[in-house]
């Protein structure tokens, strides 16, 4: 298992650059891998111009849709059409734009059910995608995940002090007590089973928060991932600062 003080760190220029270097390392990725290609993708603001880039040439054009399969790391507990919603914009950016069959598009389910109903449905919907209902070192879930780092050391919705910290045994949860609005969130044991984790980490306001990861701050959710394979973080001048 690998941790964030030991991951590679690759600082880009600018969050443009950050985007095209996390589309080539996605691509690589893809089509190192024979069959099928899991990806779990990440909200917020900072994929939005990763998306962005593998909708258009030469991404578009080069990247294997037909076998690729897409589901997601967390969501906030809204619509799908709410602007809020990490489905929408992964949607908006990508999805829409790229021939993906809508079978291998694996949202989390909302409309008709709690958080707790939406976290099991779509922990149902993992294990059966898995063909198991327990994960494996051996057998990773994901090829790649993409996660964010907030400002308080959160990365997907595991916040600080949620209970969902300690859940080692479901491999989906609701999230209703990090001070936020309901989210649905993949558990430790599920992020951790994947070949390869990338951070995308932009902005001067996240230069603390990813110094504080590089030196494995165990009080950050996001320093307590330990993934089976390998651990990236992308990061662009401005996050990065001093960094090296």
């Amino acid at each position: 298992m690998t941790n964030a003080a030991t991951a590679t760190l690759e600082i880009l220029a600018d969050p443009d650059a950050l985007a095209r270097r996390a589309a080539d390392w996605l691509l690589a990725a893809a089509r190192a891998k024979a069959g099928r290609f899991v990806v779990a993708l990440s909200g917020g603001s900072t994929p939005r111009q990763l998306y962005h880039d593998l909708a258009r040439p030469p991404y578009r054009d080069a990247f294997p849709w037909a076998r690729t399969h897409w589901f997601w790391g967390d969501e906030r507990f809204v619509p799908r059409d709410d602007a809020e919603s990490n489905y929408r914009m992964a949607w908006e950016a990508m999805l829409s734009q790229v021939p993906i069959a809508a079978n291998h598009i694996h949202a989390v389910p909302i409309a008709g059910l709690t958080p707790d109903e939406a976290a099991a449905a779509y922990e149902r919907d993992l294990k059966s995608f898995y063909g198991a209902d327990h994960l494996t070192p051996e057998r990773p879930l994901f090829d790649v995940t993409f996660l964010g780092l907030g400002l308080d050391g959160h990365t997907a919705s595991l916040f600080p002090g949620a209970s969902v910290l300690a859940e080692r045994e479901r491999w989906v949860a609701a999230v209703m007590d990090a001070g936020t609005k309901a989210r649905v969130t993949l558990t430790y044991p599920t992020l951790e089973s994947t070949r390869r984790v990338a951070f995308l980490i932009a902005g001067e306001e996240k230069r603390d928060i990813l110094a504080r990861l590089r030196h494995d701050d165990d009080a950050l959710p996001a320093a307590r991932l330990h993934p089976a394979g390998t651990l990236c973080l992308f990061a662009d001048t401005a996050a990065a600062g001093g960094l090296s």
